[in-house]
């Protein structure tokens, strides 16, 4: 068999505008579809070429007319998205027409024509959803959204029962498709911090129910001939790498109140891949002190064998490795309630005690409650009542073309005094203890609405206090990599300057390099008047506003409770005062850079 040659054409680089276009318009498509544009476009060039133009004959292309089962995810950690991936390559591998988007990619107006959706969605703090899938929720409750008589659908929410709004955007929307006059396939289910327990079964339930649907709607459909796509690492979330330590370094001065690290990683080995905006996935192990801690407390053996799920391991290492014993919990508080028999943990629970569940959980650790509602607990039902350990995702603070095959974080460790104890967090304490040759199990999260201009040109602007600014070092070492020429313009704030300047000594050699054009700081506990990053933004309003109007991109990291709110605030103020708009008006100019991807957020 003789082997079909394509001819080589000189390369002609895309104009950055058209680049970002295209970027924007393949997001989300499937492995298979993807494949299928790059056939049709290769049709095309061949027809530009004096050959004839052939539409690839692959199922995607044979099923256009036919019904698909389209899948919408809205997600903020990236867990809603794991499990729309998840359920969209259980489709196509059961032979059915998949067209998987995210929220803000998906294109409103077809809606209307849609006929079997599944939406997997997140809710995250008081109620809100996901920034990916504001417009799309907005459009779906709005006046503009179409009756939907044709409609067959499915949600899953996801959330943390520990928040009162628990799953509320899932519900919002189950129930506003039922108002536009849809019809469910598969009931609405409601995911917890462990997600896999209900999100598992309800991939079974949905898929088997979707085939069907889809065997009758299309009896026409042949199984898709799936596109393997090799995977450039082997290694996910569920199968982290053994990443080793290379420096691991205090980047605050010894007298500041706050520790701070500066942490390198080798993925050496790994095939591992990540672009700036992206987030590292760390598995931590619980700090040993505070095992002994709960040990102590609860008087109970760690050598005793415990059987849970099927498995059964000592209790000191369910404890350590396991279970989530540093977040309090609505479940715990539940839980503990009912076994020790206080009236005023149960009555938090109740709808009159909200205020004040919320504040324990903000500030309150689980070893707290032990000590203060003291319960006599068996270990099995202890740890029934225990969260599953999850990772923790911290921003990337390094671009993969400066440092090769490292990758950096900058993490604040949770190390304090409460009620006359010493406290911990899980997995900044993990982190700070590992020394130069320990190894972190790690894996990369994606995070495609945090990324860079496809257009080099385009300025940027950066809003980053305290470890917020973690994802902008990625950035700037990335712009300066590739000789971007757009203008580069970092607010980092902070308590201290003499003391918490995060990376100075970096940022005063790239203002001087020319990597960096313009950087703002506030320095809240140096002056009698506290100031923050959001009181720089107003103070530098016209020519924020200046460069937002010129095309600039607009990102925030950090505080989702606070600051990021506060941040937000002074944007619209800020809009309205320079831009001659309304508040209204102001508010509805920066949603739609939001839509347009031009106002990133990546808050906690």
């Amino acid at each position: 068999m003789n082997a079909v040659v394509a001819p080589v054409l000189p390369v002609t680089p895309i104009p950055p505008e058209r680049l970002e276009q295209l970027s924007r318009a393949v997001e989300g498509l499937s492995p298979a579809q993807l494949y299928w544009v790059a056939a049709w476009t290769a049709s095309i060039a061949q027809g530009q070429r004096g050959g004839p133009v052939v539409l690839p004959t692959t199922p995607a292309a044979e099923a256009v007319a036919a019904d698909r089962l389209t899948i919408v995810y809205g997600s903020q950690t990236g867990n809603a998205k794991r499990i729309a991936e998840e359920l969209a390559q259980r489709s196509e591998s059961a032979g059915l027409t998949v067209r998987l988007l995210r929220a803000d990619v998906y294109p409103q107006r077809e809606l209307a024509k849609e006929r079997h959706l599944v939406v997997v969605i997140s809710t995250q703090g008081d109620g809100e959803p996901p920034d990916d899938a504001r417009g799309l929720v907005e459009f779906i409750a709005g006046k503009r959204a179409p009756k939907l008589p044709g409609l067959k659908f499915a949600v899953l929410g996801l959330g943390d029962s520990s928040y009162p709004l628990f799953c509320a955007i899932g519900r919002q929307l189950d129930a506003r498709f039922i108002e536009l006059g849809a019809t469910r396939f598969a009931p609405l289910a409601e995911a917890d911090v462990d997600f896999e327990t209900v999100s598992e079964p309800w991939l079974d339930s949905t898929l088997k129910q979707a085939r069907e649907l889809l065997a009758t709607a299309s009896p026409t459909v042949r199984p898709a001939a799936l596109h393997t796509v090799p995977d450039a690492s082997c290694y996910t979330r569920d199968k982290p790498f053994a990443a080793t330590v290379l420096a691991n370094q205090r980047i605050v001065s010894r007298d500041s109140d706050r520790d701070v690290r500066h942490i390198e990683l080798s993925l050496e080995g790994s095939g591992l891949r990540y672009e700036p905006g992206d987030a590292l996935g760390v598995w931590p192990k619980n700090p040993a002190p505070l095992v002994a801690q709960w040990l102590d407390a609860l008087q109970l053996d760690g050598a005793r064998e415990v059987t849970h799920r099927t498995r059964t391991l000592p209790l000191a290492a369910w404890l350590r490795d396991e279970c989530e014993i540093t977040r309090l919990s609505r479940p715990f508080v539940a839980a503990l309630g009912a076994i020790s028999g206080h009236a005023e943990l149960t009555q938090l629970l109740h709808a009159d005690g909200k205020a004040a569940l919320a504040e324990l959980l903000a500030n309150e650790q689980p070893i707290d409650l032990l000590r203060r509602y003291p319960a006599r607990w068996e270990p099995e039902a202890l740890i029934a009542a225990l969260r599953p350990l999850t990772p923790r995702l911290y921003s990337i603070a390094s671009s993969r073309r400066a440092v090769d095959e490292e990758v950096h974080l900058t993490v604040a460790v949770v190390d304090y005094q409460a009620h006359g104890q010493p406290h911990w967090g899980a997995a900044s304490t993990f982190l700070a203890q590992a020394g130069e040759d320990a190894t972190v199990p790690v894996f990369i999260e994606s995070n495609e609405r945090f990324r860079l201009p496809a257009d080099p040109a385009r300025d940027v602007i950066m809003i980053g206090p305290g470890t917020g600014v973690a994802p902008f070092r990625a950035f700037v070492q990335e712009r300066q990599e590739t000789g971007a020429s757009g203008r580069n313009w970092l607010f980092f704030g902070n308590r201290h300057f003499a003391r918490d300047f995060l990376y100075q000594i970096e940022w005063q050699q790239a203002l001087k390099d020319g990597a960096l054009h313009r950087l703002d700081v506030a320095f809240s506990r140096d002056e009698g008047k506290k100031v923050y990053v959001q009181d720089r933004l107003r103070e530098r309003g016209r020519d924020v506003y200046a460069w937002l109007e010129a095309g600039a991109h607009l990102y925030v990291c950090g505080d989702a409770t606070h600051m990021a709110r506060d941040v937000h605030d002074a944007l619209i103020d800020i809009i309205a005062a320079h831009g001659g708009r309304s508040p209204e008006s102001a508010k509805t100019w920066l949603a739609e850079l939001l839509q347009q991807g031009r106002y990133a957020r990546d808050v906690y």
